[in-house]
């Protein structure tokens, strides 16, 4: 795999060269030789590329290499699984327009007047404010749209007890709560646009967390009581919130391997690292309070550079909840990093043990901060398993996703050459890229990976499935058979 990749870049690079020093005879004789697309090597709003470009360009791309970081090959586990999802099934949508975000969820359903027991939906959003569902049996047919509901369109959504509730952002920063076809409440609490919504629920409690991330620069907290039988449900003024020095770029709720504290981390733009939030406070706290930050993790603990990179997207593993999988904002092609997160101590959250330190006997002096930080330094460097190039063409107007594998063995991530890359856990290298679905050169805007329950020679088994959808208006589902 990694010498057909080098090959891929050769041939770009080749055709680039020609193409901005037009040599079109060459060219049009390389690119049918090769077997590239038609418009290989285009790359608009860039100047006369000579041979003194590509040597530099080179130098940096070398240069650049260093500082990735690839696992060793083995037989063990996080091994990239064969069979992969790689056959891509267009699905018929009711409208054409940009797709914004697609999944399979939980959703109850209401088809005239009546609830339909819950099952699990293709879901898709597009730039038309429209959202559809779609049946995840042969065929995939829609089952309902929904292109009222929302002032402009949505682009995040999170359902909870099984599909019985759904919360959505939308570009005009609102947060809606809807359930079944119906549009319960909604609130306006960001100015711009409310880009992300996350939940978290335990079965064991009636108390459900949403958090929203806008470009605001600002993430609110809800704190939803699902309990009260009697009363329609509505989203209370935000519990909590954080106020950011840039816009948010992810949010995930975790909990704390050995305290089980729920905590929120969120990363945010023109920033390495990854921040800790305290979810839950006394009672006592003022409402709303603001978030009380408990640690922080920096992704990039030996870079002299102001900011290297943002973490745009944050994704735990399926099977190890301490195990973060970050796909970065770097120019011009995306870095994916597996890391292991480092909670904060228990003694940030004030539930320490163990008795009071005798900071008399240990002087703090300058020496010993110095040791203290490049202690904390090699802990985070040490954090990081997997440091990547994807090869995923980006801008700084990308929206770079990074999506699990449902048995952990790899991760899938976006582009904007409407390829699908899916890189190995164990190594880090790119193990498969599927090329047949989404048209060259577009946008792919949104990404899903896990497992689906169908029916097959009158069975139900699981079936792995990869969901994407892009600017070029097409929703696919990727399946590993026919």
């Amino acid at each position: 795999m990694a010498s057909e990749r080098t090959a891929s870049l050769a041939s770009t690079l080749v055709a680039r060269f020609l193409r901005t020093n037009d040599y079109k005879e060459t060219l049009h004789a390389f690119i049918r030789e090769a077997g590239l697309p038609p418009d290989a090597g285009h790359t608009p709003g860039k100047g006369d590329w000579t041979i003194e470009g590509v040597l530099e360009e080179k130098k940096a791309f070398d240069q650049s290499v260093h500082f990735e970081r690839y696992g060793e090959d083995g037989k063990e586990k996080d091994l990239w699984s064969i069979p992969a999802p790689s056959k891509p099934h267009l699905i018929e949508t009711p409208t054409s327009s940009n797709l914004l975000s697609c999944s399979v969820e939980p959703w109850q359903n209401v088809i005239d007047g009546d609830e339909q027991p819950q099952s699990s939906y293709i879901v898709a959003t597009g730039a038309d404010r429209a959202l559809h569902l779609f049946e995840t049996v042969a065929g995939n047919k829609p089952i309902r749209s929904f292109s009222g509901h929302s002032d402009s369109p949505v682009l995040s959504y999170a359902p909870i007890q099984n599909g019985k509730y759904v919360f959505m952002t939308n570009m005009s920063g609102q947060l809606l709560l809807q359930r079944g076809a119906e549009i319960l409440h909604r609130r306006k609490d960001h100015t711009k646009y409310a880009v992300k919504v996350v939940a978290h629920h335990d079965e064991a409690t009636s108390i459900a967390w949403i958090a929203t991330a806008g470009w605001d620069s600002k993430v609110f907290l809800y704190r939803v009581d699902l309990g009260e039988a009697n009363q329609p449900l509505t989203i209370n003024e935000p519990i909590a919130h954080i106020n950011l020095a840039s816009n948010p770029e992810s949010l995930v709720f975790v909990r704390h391997p050995d305290t089980t504290e729920l905590m929120l981390v969120v990363s945010r733009r023109d920033s390495s690292y990854l921040f800790y939030y305290q979810v839950d406070t006394p009672s006592d706290s003022p409402s709303p309070y603001e978030c009380h930050l408990l640690g922080r993790q920096n992704l990039a603990p030996h870079s002299n550079a102001w900011v290297a990179f943002s973490p745009s997207c944050l994704a735990v593993s399926p099977h190890d909840p301490g195990l973060l999988a970050i796909a970065t904002s770097t120019l011009p092609h995306m870095k994916v990093m597996i890391v292991r997160m480092l909670f904060p101590s228990p003694d940030s959250l004030g539930l320490t043990t163990s008795g009071p330190v005798d900071t008399a006997s240990t002087p703090e002096t300058q020496a010993t901060q110095a040791f203290a930080a490049l202690t904390l330094q090699n802990r985070e460097d040490a954090a990081i398993l997997i440091q990547a190039n994807t090869f995923a063409p980006q801008t700084a107007y990308s929206t770079p996703q990074v999506v699990w594998r449902p048995d952990g063995s790899g991760v899938w991530v976006n582009g904007d050459d409407g390829v699908i890359r899916g890189l190995e856990t164990k190594t880090g290298m790119v193990a498969a890229m599927l090329k047949d679905g989404h048209q060259v050169g577009s946008k792919i805007r949104t990404i899903w990976a896990g497992e689906v329950s169908v029916v097959r020679n009158g069975e139900t088994v699981e079936e792995e499935w990869l969901v994407s959808g892009g600017f070029d208006k097409q929703l696919i589902v990727w399946k590993a058979t026919e």
